[in-house]
């Protein structure tokens, strides 16, 4: 009997369903959780509405798949006051830390031209003496400022401003940042917004043009990213002013307060101001399809070169590659965030997938949708044991310090305040607490711990791995950060036993000049002082004048961070001054000492107000607060 071959083909297609059923993970139409391409606008308006309006004001967020944006939407307000849509097409937002990526691309592009090498030694490429606080005999590299790995500290001063009149070219702001380099290269991941902002000036000694032409020239306009600027004063581009939000910061649920926008000198680490679709645009050149080069490199090779691991701290955790952050997901993701005084952003990537995500959220240090979405939607890493529990080592313990701190600056003490803690919670796991949150790790293998279940902050630090050495942990890395002991005499118990000291300090500053000023009455004016009770009176008078000093310089730190280092530096100096005149009257005092006629009381007062200052100096010595 003749078969038709209409009739073979229709059976054969008709088995198949049965045999190899069609489901929209074998065409590629999944999120690398399993959420179905056509669910997800359900699924994000389902999480996303538990959060806006109620913790964030506003968000846009975009997904990418198989090369096409499958997903673009904008929740809640880019204004609350004018009642105002946010619009992933028109709304502009801050970028932060996102924008350093941005730089990354350019040092790519550069190495594939053969401008420079990753592994070269950076200091040629800068003026003469342009580094003036380098303390290590090793180079820095390109790949050291790319993996955060070239030893500087952090600093808060002069990074950012709430108004334009701060802002200076990128080489000055360089000058007047410039941090001290605390470790090594190579060694430390502390991350750096001063080595982006470096690497972004190196690109402008190469090139002979600002890193905001070069950028606006060699990505902006490949990629029609016609509403995005980076430019820290939109020079140029002024019109897009108008269609910024209104960034936020939470007060209560559902109440916000209006917030300043942010401008840097620094620009390249986080001053992009750009719409959710052009951030995407700039996302899909980084996943260009299977045959096609990305309109950023003139080379294939050169995108999987930089979207590959260029560092990490050990094989059994996931690492940096060249300026993204790897994520421990369903699927290996790649990922930066950012944060603003005002707004927040993620970007995550999961090249196998053909896959992204790009949310923008006009918040300060919103979590709940940058990275509790994001994980929705690229799933997480499965984590079980890969060795039998007795032949795990046991769990480790500590307080410990992240290595991205300020270390000569009085923010340090913030710092020294908020540690990275660890017990053991059960025969294999650890408890980590965080600036308040908590995490539960499961030990995988020696060393290394996974977390099994925590809040939202734990999201980028998903991997520990512990360093030992002389049977001490000498250091916990994640892929983001490290983290090491607490130095000699810097440990929480000794930073709670100088806070107890301060407090009892302060009182008695605070609370003396009231004293004298009531027994100076009682005796009248016209009892004749005696020299230690004016050099007393000199000494007490300073005291409280630092304190008071103090109080107001913390609480104005407290208030805005963001600060020029001209705006504290007067009241650095004031605690010069005032610890010089106090030094001066207590030596007044011990001289004038033997010829004083006061009384036992009065003696022990000036005893107590020699000891206090002293005290007081020397805290203000260890915390530096004269620097």
């Amino acid at each position: 009997m003749k078969t038709n071959k209409g009739t073979i083909v229709f059976i054969i297609l008709w088995l198949s369903i049965f045999l190899y059923p069609l489901n929209t993970k074998a065409s590629g139409q999944e999120t690398p959780s399993g959420i179905p391409i056509s669910d997800i606008e359900a699924t994000i308006d389902e999480y996303v509405d538990e959060w806006v309006e109620n913790t964030v004001a506003g968000v846009s967020v975009e997904v990418i798949k198989n090369h096409e944006v499958v997903f673009s939407k904008g929740y809640g307000l880019a204004d609350i006051d004018q009642n105002m849509d946010m619009n992933p097409d028109e709304t502009i937002m801050e970028w932060g830390s996102v924008s350093k990526l941005l730089v990354w691309v350019s040092l790519m592009q550069l190495a594939e031209q053969g401008e420079l090498d990753l592994t070269d030694d950076i200091q040629p490429y800068l003026p003469d003496g342009f580094l003036t606080k380098v303390s290590r005999e090793e180079p820095i590299t390109f790949l050291n400022l790319m993996n955060h790995t070239a030893g500087f500290e952090d600093n808060v001063f002069d990074l950012g401003f709430p108004t334009p009149e701060h802002v200076t070219t990128l080489e000055e702001g360089l000058k007047v940042a410039e941090p001290n380099q605390v470790y090594p290269p190579g060694e430390v991941v502390a991350y750096s917004n001063y080595s982006t902002a470096l690497a972004a000036f190196i690109v402008e000694q190469v090139t002979g043009e600002p890193f905001y032409e070069y950028v606006e020239n060699e990505i902006f306009e490949p990629l029609n990213m016609n509403h995005t600027v980076i430019h820290p004063t939109f020079s140029g581009k002024e019109d897009l002013m108008e269609k910024k939000a209104k960034g936020y910061v939470l007060i209560e649920p559902s109440v916000f307060i209006e917030s300043d926008w942010f401008y840097m000198s620094m620009y390249p680490s986080g001053g992009v101001n750009g719409t959710a679709s052009d951030l995407t645009a700039f996302v899909q050149a980084l996943l260009p399809m299977d045959g096609e080069s990305s309109p950023l490199f003139k080379e294939h090779e050169t995108l999987n070169q930089f979207l590959s691991q260029s560092y990490a701290a050990d094989e059994t955790i996931n690492g940096i590659a060249h300026g993204l952050w790897e994520y421990a997901g369903a699927a290996r993701g790649l990922y930066h965030g950012g944060n603003t005084n005002s707004f927040s952003s993620h970007v995550h990537l999961v090249p196998d997938e053909e896959f992204a995500v790009v949310v923008l959220t006009n918040q300060a240090g919103e979590m709940e949708i940058n990275y509790g979405l994001t994980e929705l939607l690229v799933g997480a890493e499965r984590v079980e044991q890969e060795v039998m529990v007795q032949d795990l080592p046991p769990a480790i313990e500590g307080s410990f310090l992240a290595t991205r701190r300020p270390q000569h600056s009085f923010i340090k003490l913030y710092f020294d305040l908020m540690p990275f803690t660890i017990k053991p919670s059960e025969e294999d796991k650890i408890e980590v607490q965080y600036a308040g949150f908590t995490g539960t790790y499961l030990q995988t293998s020696p060393n290394t711990y996974k977390l099994v279940e925590g809040d939202l902050v734990f999201h980028s630090m998903k991997q520990l791995f512990v360093q030992m050495e002389n049977a001490k942990v000498s250091k916990i890395s994640t892929s983001i950060s490290d983290y090491e002991p607490y130095p000699p005499g810097k440990s929480m118990p000794y930073v709670l036993i100088y806070g107890i000291l301060a407090s009892i300090v302060a009182l008695y500053f605070l609370v003396i000049p009231i004293i004298l000023l009531i027994k100076r009455i009682r005796r009248q004016s016209k009892h004749r002082m005696s020299k230690v009770s004016i050099g007393h009176g000199i000494l007490a008078l300073s005291g409280t004048v630092l304190i008071v000093n103090l109080l107001i310089l913390v609480a104005r730190m407290l208030i805005n961070a963001g600060r020029a280092y001209s705006e504290v530096m007067p009241q650095l100096v004031l605690n010069g001054i005032f610890t010089g005149i106090a030094g001066v009257a207590m030596l007044f005092m011990i001289v004038n000492w033997r010829i004083t006629r006061s009384t036992t009381k009065e003696k022990i007062m000036y005893m107590l107000s020699i000891i206090f200052i002293v005290v007081l100096i020397i805290l203000m010595s260890v915390f530096q607060f004269y620097r």
